[in-house]
């Protein structure tokens, strides 16, 4: 180091001061410093040069690592011929390592300040007061320190080397060159590519993954693969879990593995995309959506034989998407299309006041019956009887209706959305609540003595519980601001509010003696000499005698078996009765009332065909002769001019569509009065005397 001079600029950076400092202090102090001066090339003031022996230790070992870096940065490697890589933290993004390592960077920088202040040592006896100072502060050997200071100084080198060619600031090289260099996620060079792929065999098998497998069993299943294929070894236990989770996280293989655990069904409900829908844009009453809940509380019932049982009751109802209305809510022990039906019709006339323009509906068996839809849930040609075919829905106004795919819950989310209200907002404020029934919530379970609390009385009987629903539904539900109405900006967002005052969808509702008769039952039956055989009971009349050995369509009230309707061809035939069976033989002579009817009904049955076979075989001319001056008006046309009273206004209804309904039909339990009958009739008398005028 004899003899190697430097120039005071480059003096002043490898004490690390700046240049003035270090001409004052070679000033001050000629002795301790061999200055030369040295004449420039291009000429001018001359160059003050100091030599490296003379700077202090710090200097000289800045010095020497700075030579060293010329020589590595300027010699090729001998075996691959390219020149040696700089450090890691040369090419390290500053701002991500401080944000993903935080703790490290700030152990780094106490670690730094203690390698200074031993490189600024300048006693005697170094070797001794650095194996003391490494145990002290370090807690370390000597050794490692000497490491700490050589990487700070290599460092130290390269911010020097950077700055020089940009001018820019690399003194974090100091600190990073200090840390240890953050590992590659993802590579684990230990582990072969038959050892990474026969982890993910076992991890994501379907059978594995379903029974819950945990990483110590694919361990041990992967050490019976490391016998039969004979490898040498296997990475370590530890690093099999971590190359476990870094599959699961940062390959984001976390959905395919809860694919293969839970099934598709679980996968669509939990973890595919869903999109959202906007219903700001429908009308009041434009798409309704009906569904049934099961409560999760307990209450007394009283079956038709007399028992008293706990049961959970549930609830029909529909809701409006719009303004979230809640309608046609009925409570009942066990849904059925009955009590769907009498929900839609309690929603149509006590509620809404108004037909729907459709439906969304869910897919259970009840919503989609064929008394409801009209046709069989695999059946797509839809040939049937009337409004059979239509089904309820569409007889009773609705335009359409839309079904939920099966186990799609989220489809009818707002729906969904409202049970879930119902739950947490009113049934967990009943006394007999056990906590939800969905399966995967089974910590929700609520531990309850409920045949106890039904012997002591605590139960609320069926319709307490209804008085309470009502009581929470029209009084809190209804008139509490609803997220989802403020979420879509509605003016009003009360459900109630939203409901009376937002723009509405209007179609008038059809006479409710037509939705009674929708309430009946449909069915094909063939017509026996017998008569109907349907649920036991063997029904006949005197006009079903016309229709032996052919089909006809009955309808039926479930209720009461002892009448029933017959139609064919959209007509009706008849009313047909159930029939007393006859015996074999009668008891103590006396007559059977049965075989009495039975053979009138075969009397009348051969005089009517007669008389419609002599009537066949009427001659043209006498038939002619029937028909001259056949009215008191002459050929059909009104003798005398005059204006005949109108007849009673008739009540403002929507006309239904059925054909049964409109060929005189009205079943049982009609309410409506009788001039809409006589309206009917009274045009269908103006439009025979005009046929006739023809």
């Amino acid at each position: 180091m004899d003899g190697i001079y430097v120039t005071l600029d480059e003096a002043a950076e490898l004490e690390g001061i700046q240049y003035k400092t270090m001409s004052k202090r070679i000033d001050r102090s000629p002795e301790k410093f061999v200055v030369a001066k040295e004449q420039r090339e291009g000429g001018g003031k001359e160059l003050t040069m100091v030599a490296v022996s003379s700077l202090s230790k710090k200097a000289r070992t800045a010095w020497k690592e700075r030579e060293k870096l010329k020589a590595v940065a300027e010699v090729p490697d001998q075996d691959t011929g390219k020149k040696p890589e700089a450090p890691w933290y040369v090419n390290e993004d500053i701002d991500w390592f401080i944000e993903n390592h935080r703790d490290k960077w700030y152990r780094a920088m106490e670690l730094g300040n203690i390698v200074r202040e031993f490189m600024d040592y300048e006693g005697k006896n170094k070797v001794g007061f650095a194996r003391d100072f490494a145990k002290e502060r370090l807690g370390k050997n000597m050794r490692t320190l000497y490491r700490y200071v050589d990487d700070y100084m290599e460092a130290q080198a390269w911010a020097d080397k950077l700055h020089k060619a940009d001018g820019g600031n690399y003194d974090f090289f100091k600190v990073l060159c200090l840390c240890r260099k953050p590992k590659d996620a993802g590579t684990f060079p230990s582990f072969r590519p038959e050892v990474r792929q026969a982890i993910k065999n076992i991890w994501f098998n379907k059978e594995f993954a379903q029974n819950q497998g945990t990483k110590q069993m694919l361990y041990d299943k992967l050490e019976e693969v490391k016998a039969a294929n004979k490898w040498e070894k296997i990475p370590s236990y530890s690093s099999v879990t971590r190359y476990i989770d870094y599959l699961m996280q940062d390959e984001h293989m976390k959905n395919a593995w809860y694919l293969a655990s839970r099934g598709e069904r679980e996968y669509r409900n939990k973890v595919m995309v869903k999109g959202e829908r906007c219903t700001s844009d429908l009308k009041v009453m434009e798409l309704v959506m009906g569904d049934e809940h099961t409560f999760d509380c307990w209450v007394s019932y009283t079956h038709p034989n007399g028992k008293v049982t706990a049961v959970r009751p549930t609830l029909v109802a529909w809701i409006d998407i719009r303004s979230r209305m809640v309608m046609g809510d009925v409570i009942c022990h066990h849904a059925n299309s009955e009590i769907l039906k009498e929900s839609l019709l309690k929603m149509l006339y006590q509620d809404a006041g108004g037909v729907p323009q459709s439906i969304y509906i869910d897919n259970g068996k009840d919503y989609t019956s064929k008394e409801m839809t009209g046709y069989n849930r695999n059946d797509r040609k839809r040939m049937e009887f009337d409004d059979a075919t239509k089904g309820f829905y569409k007889s009773i106004g609705i335009e359409d209706y839309h079904r939920a795919l099966p186990y799609y819950a989220w489809t009818k989310g707002n729906v969904e959305r409202l049970f879930g209200t119902v739950c947490s907002k009113f049934s967990k404020w009943i006394t007999s609540y056990t906590g939800t029934l969905t399966g995967s919530k089974t910590f929700a379970k609520v531990q309850k003595d409920v045949d106890g609390m039904l012997e002591r009385g605590e139960l609320m009987t069926m319709e307490e519980f209804f008085e309470r629903w009502t009581y929470w539904l029209h009084n809190v539900y209804m008139l509490r601001p609803h997220s989802g109405l403020k979420k879509q900006g509605e003016d009003y967002t009360t459900p109630k509010g939203c409901f009376e005052n937002a723009e509405r969808y209007e179609k008038p509702l059809p006479p409710k003696s037509y939705a009674t008769t929708l309430m009946l039952k449909s069915e094909r039956c063939y017509v026996r000499n017998v008569g109907i055989k349907m649920q036991g009971l063997t029904y006949m009349s005197d006009d079903l005698c016309d229709y032996i050995h052919e089909y006809v369509d009955v309808k039926y009230d479930p209720h009461d078996m002892q009448t029933v309707y017959i139609f064919q061809n959209e007509k009706q035939v008849c009313e047909a009765y159930a029939q007393e069976l006859l015996t074999f033989a009668s008891k103590n002579g006396v007559e059977q009332k049965a075989l009495k009817e039975h053979l009138r009904r075969q009397k009348m049955q051969i005089r009517k065909d007669k008389e419609r076979l002599e009537e066949a075989n009427v001659s043209f001319a006498e038939l002619n002769e029937q028909y001259t001056g056949f009215n008191e008006v002459t050929g059909g046309v009104d003798l005398m001019i005059g204006k005949k009273p109108a007849g009673k206004s008739a009540k403002v209804v929507a006309m239904p569509e059925d054909n049964t309904y409109r060929n005189g039909f009205r079943g049982k339990g009609t309410d409506e009065p009788q001039e809409e009958s006589d309206y009917i009739n009274k045009k269908a008398e103006e439009a025979l005397r005009a046929l006739r005028a023809l």
